[in-house]
């Protein structure tokens, strides 16, 4: 690859990172913790508004979902930036993804993948980690899908 830096590699991509979003509660968006950044649950949010609510195999498609959580992991990769710097990234450790899922619905893999995908156009072999993706009941103010990652940080 010709980019020097994960900030000239998302200019090459053409991804701008949003702004940070702000908490829905009484927590931090990032934390680090020796070489390991853990940020909080990030929802699908641009400019402060859910790109989809309700739950994936109902009101929202398994492909629609897929964007969301790829917006999810921008909104956690904005955090990461904002504590540590986006350069400053060694690896991607892991990847949580929660799909609030409709009855029957079993795509949870699928849906997360919008997450993981992402990393992998950015970061390449580095971008590659461990990963759940777990169907749940209900997310904050009726998202399909929250995600939190964990990085190495140099």
């Amino acid at each position: 690859m010709s980019h020097n830096t994960w900030s000239e590699r998302l200019t090459e991509l053409g991804i701008t990172l949003p702004p940070v979003a702000a908490p829905v509660a009484a927590y931090v968006p990032a934390v680090r913790n020796g070489d390991v950044v853990y940020t909080s649950g990030q929802l699908p949010l641009v400019d402060g508004k859910l790109t989809h609510t309700g739950k994936v195999g109902a009101e929202v498609s398994a492909e629609e979902a897929k964007t969301a959580a790829r917006t999810a992991a921008l909104n956690a990769l904005a955090a990461v930036d904002d504590l540590v710097g986006l350069d400053n990234i060694a690896s991607v450790v892991k990847v949580v993804g929660f799909v609030a899922s409709a009855e029957g619905f079993t795509g949870q893999p699928g849906v997360i993948n919008g997450a993981s995908e992402l990393l992998g156009e950015i970061f390449g072999e580095v971008g590659a980690h461990a990963r759940s993706a777990v169907g749940v009941a209900e997310l904050p103010l009726g998202a399909p899908v929250e995600v939190e990652l964990m990085v190495e940080v140099r």
